[in-house]
């Protein structure tokens, strides 16, 4: 039976979307506390050497960035959150849509997650953790995969003689979870994004 005419099949798949983006959730926020109340900023342990817990805060938006000061900070917080209630919306709506491979739907509730998850960090660890109000959280950071080192050749334009560290960024659970969806989609779903009723 087509699920969208059937109630019971259309309200199965979304508990399972749901589901899927509540174990992201409960995971990401559950690492992330476990940090703040163990570790001290800047604090590494170092599993493999190419693979260490390593402490840190993203006070701005991706790799840091931060824009116009605290009141960037607000304006990309509630920019966030609006486009966090866009995806969940979206979600709740092709969550039922026939056409659309499971697949796909998972990618989407992973990347929905995965924007909620940080959205937790901006809105609430500011109040939650004492340093700062509403809005003004810092998004805790914690995975460390520091693969390879190199120094460029001399002869390089622009980067010769520099040293290079691959992977250099730090990242927590919500931002593997969005990435891991946005690759599925760029490479194995694709067409599904044609078929959406936008």
């Amino acid at each position: 039976m087509d699920p969208i005419n059937n109630p019971s099949s259309c309200g199965a798949e979304r508990r399972r979307l749901y589901a899927v983006m509540g174990l992201i959730l409960v995971l990401d926020q559950a690492v992330k506390i476990w940090i703040k109340t163990h570790m001290g900023l800047g604090e590494e342990i170092r599993l493999f050497d190419w693979f260490r817990i390593h402490f840190t805060e993203n006070y701005g938006i991706a790799f840091g960035l931060q824009l116009f000061g605290r009141h960037g900070k607000v304006i990309i917080t509630l920019l966030r959150i609006l486009i966090a209630a866009v995806l969940l919306y979206g979600l709740h709506r092709l969550s039922c849509l026939p056409d659309l491979r499971r697949g796909f739907k998972v990618a989407a509730a992973l990347i929905a997650a995965g924007a909620l998850g940080n959205i937790i960090d901006s809105v609430f660890y500011g109040v939650a953790f004492g340093y700062d109000g509403w809005l003004h959280g810092r998004v805790v950071d914690m995975f460390f995969f520091p693969i390879a080192e190199w120094r460029w050749p001399d002869w390089l334009p622009g980067i010769g003689g520099r040293r290079y560290l691959f992977f250099q960024y730090i990242f927590n659970v919500a931002d593997a979870a969005l990435t891991v969806g946005v690759v599925l989609i760029i490479f194995f779903y694709r067409r599904e994004l044609r078929r959406l009723p936008i």
